[in-house]
């Protein structure tokens, strides 16, 4: 099992670093990967790790979802929220609809078979969506109507609704859905599909909401953690718990339960929301890799035989008519711009996890069509995975608007670049081991400058040796720029999109006289960047007495 880990880790991560370099998602080097070392090419996966796979598919949407929930916007939801709620059923729906008929053309399927294809085909990857969306947010793209909060609700509410209609028309199929007796009368199984939908959205908001409140009481009240990374294990162990409960009660959508844990959360206890938002994120790292390389692994590429050119004109008419319509119908009567519409066409089209998931289960239970479904299954998440990831990535910065980030809402928006501003006087330690500390807080980096038009050789060789023993463990630049001093300061600044200056204080006699004059005063009036002072003994001591 080991040697199949390292395949899948090394392998994968190489593969999704060679397709991010030639421009495409990572997640399509990573599909390839586990094509090339899975049963049908390479075969070179334990049966033991194949074996595991939906385990672990498992286990990284719960990540994605988690991560979704804690990036949900609740301002921006609440004003789109009958945007998400229309994005969730009307798309799924008009695009069963449309590759049921169509199915019925092209493969004589029966309509209970057909609509049970289009209930596949239809459904949304949040392993795809989700980290496409949150990635939008981050960068701004259409954060001020929040398309991507919009899209991520969406997609969660429509795998609940077709999984369940799933569930009834293979019901159907294997003659097992005898209905609900209520006295003298029966309820057939579409009788009792909206009150078993509304039931497993409403108690897995319930469900999420609880369980929210018991992760908040344990971790912040009871103080049963000291460690973030003790925060996210508790976090990521409750959201796990709540989908595999569902196996056991299944009367809810643990789907819908997770992201509601992690969006809630945010609602009663922003910081725990943010600590819990960077574990994820550093978890989600290793996820996609496993998710994305097993699932490659694990497609069955064999029973696509010919069924490739009619499976791909059913994909094109069932995403270009079906979602089409179902897209127009739920954004009829926004705010949303028709480049903002035509949007949902990338960043709401990929499938691959429910279809990894469901789309053998036809064919094991012995229904007529079960390979071609098979088939067209892998079909739909080979094209359209990548296919949207990539899309929404390029398509974004064309269709949608930028607006401003809310950092309580995303990760890290990026590495803290750090310049610290010394020349040869005592006061270099200080702001050299100021700059070291922030940079170790925050795993950033430091320009180390020192403005000088003839720095003393002697000087300057004690303090490059100085800045390599306090920053030995921090990536640093050295850099030694002729030049007026604040202003080279300044403008070294703004041309490495430093995210702070660190400068020391002048060390003089008197709280009147402190700044007057001096090259951090001067600096201070001058930079749009963030100044940090650091105090010398001097003006330590005067403040202290």
């Amino acid at each position: 099992m080991l040697p199949s880990t390292l395949w899948i880790l090394f392998m994968g991560f190489f593969g999704g670093q060679i397709a991010r370099r030639l421009g495409a998602p990572p997640l399509l080097g990573m599909l390839v990967i586990g094509i090339l070392i899975g049963p049908e090419v390479g075969n070179v996966l334990s049966a033991e790790v194949l074996d595991s796979a939906e385990g672990l598919r498992t286990l990284a949407v719960m990540i994605i979802l988690m991560k979704a929930g804690l990036g949900l916007d609740r301002q921006k939801l609440a004003r789109q929220g009958s945007v998400a709620l229309r994005l969730g059923f009307l798309p799924a729906l008009s695009e069963m609809l449309v590759v049921g008929a169509i199915a019925i053309v092209l493969f004589k399927f029966d309509p209970a078979t057909a609509l049970l294809l289009g209930c596949i085909l239809a459904a949304e990857s949040p392993a795809v969506i989700v980290p496409g969306m949150l990635r939008l947010k981050s960068l701004g793209w259409g954060v001020d109507k929040g398309i991507p909060d919009a899209i991520l609700t969406g997609s969660a509410l429509s795998d609940v609704l077709l999984l369940l209609v799933f569930s009834l028309l293979l019901g159907i199929l294997r003659q097992d859905s005898p209905g609900i007796s209520l006295g003298n009368t029966t309820l057939s199984p579409l009788q009792v599909l909206p009150l078993e939908l509304m039931l497993r959205i409403g108690l897995g908001l319930v469900v999420g909401y609880l369980a929210a409140h018991i992760l908040v009481s344990l971790l912040v009240k009871q103080h049963w953690t000291q460690k973030s990374v003790q925060d996210v294990l508790v976090g990521a162990v409750i959201a796990l718990f709540l989908i595999v409960f569902e196996g056991v009660l299944p009367i809810y959508s643990g789907y819908l339960a997770v992201m509601s844990l992690g969006f809630v959360v945010v609602q009663l206890d922003a910081p725990l929301g943010r600590r819990l938002r960077e574990g994820f994120d550093g978890l989600w790292m290793v996820a996609e890799i496993v998710l994305f390389v097993l699932l490659g692994a694990t497609l069955p590429l064999q029973v696509l035989g010919d069924i490739w050119r009619p499976g791909l004109l059913l994909l094109l008419l069932g995403i270009g008519l079906g979602r089409s319509l179902g897209w127009y119908l739920s954004t009829l009567g926004s705010d949303w711009t028709w480049k903002e519409r035509l949007f949902l066409l990338p960043g709401n089209m990929a499938k691959a996890t429910v279809q990894a998931a469901i789309g053998a289960v036809p064919l094991a239970a012995g229904v007529a069509g079960g390979e071609e479904i098979l088939a067209l299954a892998v079909l739909s998440i080979l094209v359209t995975a990548p296919l949207g990831a990539w899309g929404t990535q390029q398509l974004a910065p064309l269709l949608l608007k930028k607006g401003i980030v809310d950092p309580t809402q995303v990760g890290a928006l990026g590495q803290v670049s750090l310049l610290a501003a010394v020349d040869t006087s005592p006061m270099a330690e200080r702001v050299l081991l100021k700059a070291a500390d922030l940079a170790r807080r925050s795993d950033g980096e430091v320009l180390v400058l020192s403005v000088s038009d003839r720095p003393d050789a002697e000087q300057l060789v004690a303090l490059k040796l100085m800045i390599g023993r306090l920053l030995a463990d921090i990536r640093h630049q050295v850099w030694i720029r002729p030049g007026v001093v604040p202003e080279t300061i300044v403008e070294v600044a703004r041309s490495q999109s430093v995210s702070d200056i660190v400068i020391g204080q002048p060390q003089c006699r008197g709280w009147d006289n402190l700044l007057r004059g001096s090259v951090s005063q001067m600096v201070l009036e001058m930079s749009p960047i963030p100044v940090i002072l650091v105090k010398g003994e001097e003006v330590a001591a005067l403040e202290s007495g």
